[in-house]
């Protein structure tokens, strides 16, 4: 992809018709005022018989918005200065755009050599040597073709050296026309960033979330099976109502970029700008209405009015009534605050340095995959420096944090309720799905469903005159239950041996429920059942007392219920004698 540049009616479109043949001023209003407004597009062919796309931008100030719709695609740029005119306003403006679009391969073509003399010329071509030391400067006349294929030469140089690198990553394309054609439908234009489109491919249209099929794919009117990333493409779209489209839309992989209203971003400006300003953000064929909120001088977020579709790595271009600046995108989807460690780390770009920056608390990899900001093997890579557990990753710092966090939680268990100083998981942990992959690297010990510190054991505390005077209690009643109050105190004193607790805030001793068993177990064993009196019979209580023993006996599989009598269940009387 190349793009032209430069100032209103420096010859830009003219050039593009004597290079391409085709006229890239399609819309009435364009012809009738001799400007261009809207981006334009033709093939090149090349002097070694490549075909390359060629954009051409509008070069006044109103349509600057436009201008960086077509840059934001292309590879290399094909500056224009008139001859007479030299470089103005808008040459250094576009020329700004594409530096802060890392677009630094190009061609700069002088025109209308034809109308100046040989020193006038020189002096033209001196300046543009000046404005721009690393380009091949080519005097050409759109009228006569003197230079044009000199320049067409120069192009193809630069284009066989200096393309930029597109890295593997999931269908990308940004929308810049849409149209209806008869007989076909919904037609949407643009330059695929990413990834490769064909026939048959389901994407999705963000921001608005809206499904599409591809039904078929052409390059520079050519149909082809599949179009691939850095080629300028028309895709058709069946079923799409062309008023569900516009300039801006992405056509993604579904799943395959983070859709925010945030952008953590690396700074260039070419004047200062306030944290707190409200302005224009250029990205992609889009402009988007923006806050930006700095953080030191290079680094800062754009909070957006809508959502954008964006990938790490990405260009843009911030504007108010000129250009202010830009920069490009270090994590399309970040956390709300601002850490400056954090963006540094981002700015680096190695595996390692990405991983530490964006993996604090427990996230999969799938998740990872998801934001975008790695390949898959680069992620790979980096989740060496994170902690691993299941399938959740996360920074040891955190995991540090969470464990002192935890042991605040149980030491102060421990001084408030003595008697039970362990917490459950779900109590220790806040409640994400991550808790109990997390549980057994805090350290602590896990007894049945509950997490103590190290050696910690429950105790009495000022309790221990109660526990005296509650074993007092159940000796005295034997096999009548007594009510206890205190819960902790009661799950203290049967987890020692002490009591066996019925329900209903009810617990009779250990012993004298020993003994009831026992008692139970005999008479079934000779007589085959027991019924509840013969039951109270046998240990000399209430009814109530002894219908509670035998739901307790139920629930601990010792009998089972058949209608008014109960029967062992297997294995009761070998448990008896084993114990």
């Amino acid at each position: 992809m190349v793009g032209t540049a430069g100032h209103v009616d420096h010859g830009k479109t003219w050039l593009v018709r004597a290079l391409t043949g085709k006229d890239t001023d399609r819309l009435p209003e364009e012809r009738e005022r001799g400007i261009s407004i809207d981006l334009g597009y033709a093939p090149l062919r090349l002097s070694d018989g490549r075909t390359i796309s060629l954009v051409d931008v509008p070069g006044h100030e109103r349509f600057i918005r436009n201008m960086v719709a077509g840059a934001t695609g292309i590879d290399l740029f094909l500056l224009v200065i008139d001859a007479a005119e030299g470089a103005r306003a808008q040459t250094h403006e576009h020329l700004a755009i594409l530096r802060l679009l890392g677009i630094d391969n190009g061609v700069v073509a002088v025109t209308k050599s034809d109308t100046v003399d040989a020193e006038t010329l020189a002096l033209a071509v001196a300046e543009a040597r000046e404005l721009v030391p690393a380009a091949e400067i080519v005097p050409v006349s759109a009228k006569t073709g003197a230079g044009l294929d000199r320049l067409r030469s120069a192009v193809t140089r630069v284009a066989g050296s200096a393309v930029r690198p597109r890295r593997a990553a999931p269908t990308r394309l940004y929308v810049d026309r849409v149209f209806t054609l008869r007989g076909i439908g919904t037609i949407a234009t643009g330059t695929l960033w990413s990834g490769s489109v064909g026939e048959g491919d389901e994407l999705r249209a963000e921001p608005a979330g809206l499904s599409v099929r591809i039904r078929s794919v052409q390059v520079h009117d050519q149909t082809v099976e599949r179009a691939c990333a850095g080629q300028r493409v028309a895709v058709s779209l069946p079923g799409v109502a062309r008023e569900r489209l516009r300039r801006g839309d992405a056509l993604v992989q579904p799943g395959g970029y983070p859709l925010s209203y945030r952008l953590a971003v690396s700074l260039s400006e070419l004047e200062p700008v306030a944290s707190g300003t409200r302005l224009q953000v250029l990205h992609g064929t889009s402009e988007l209405d923006a806050r930006l909120v700095r953080s030191g001088t290079r680094f800062a977020q754009l909070r957006l009015v809508e959502p954008v579709v964006a990938a790490r790595g990405d260009r843009f271009v911030l504007r108010g009534n000129t250009t202010l600046g830009g920069g490009s995108v270090l994590d399309p989807a970040p956390p709300r605050a601002l850490d400056e460690g954090r963006f540094a780390l981002l700015e680096r770009g190695d595996p390692v340095s990405i991983v530490r920056a964006i993996v604090h608390e427990p996230v999969t990899r799938r998740s990872l995959v998801a934001r975008g900001l790695l390949g898959e093997e680069e992620l790979d890579e980096g989740l060496q420096a994170a902690e691993h557990a299941d399938s959740w990753y996360f920074a040891t710092d955190w995991l540090q944090e969470e464990i002192a966090r935890a042991r605040r939680r149980l030491e102060q268990r421990a001084r408030t309720a003595p008697l039970d100083p362990g917490l459950a998981v779900g109590e220790l942990l806040p409640a994400e799905p991550w808790a109990e992959a997390v549980a057994p690297l805090l350290g602590f010990e896990q007894r049945a469903a509950k997490l103590y510190l190290p050696g910690s054991a429950p105790t009495l505390g000022d309790r221990a005159d109660a526990a005296e005077a509650l074993r007092a209690a159940l000796a005295a009643a034997r096999f009548d239950p007594v009510r206890v109050e205190d819960g902790q105190l009661a799950a203290y004193l049967e987890s020692e041996g002490t009591l066996v607790r019925l329900g209903d805030g009810l617990a009779v001793g250990a012993a004298a429920y020993g003994e009831a068993r026992a008692a139970l177990v005999e008479e079934c064993a000779r007589a085959g059942s027991i019924r509840l009196a013969r039951f109270r019979d046998l240990i000399g209580s209430s009814r109530r007392s002894a219908q509670l023993l035998l739901e307790r006996f139920d629930s601990e599989g010792v009998t089972r219920r058949i209608g008014d009598e109960r029967v062992l269940r297997r294995g009761a009387s070998r448990v008896r004698q084993a114990r």
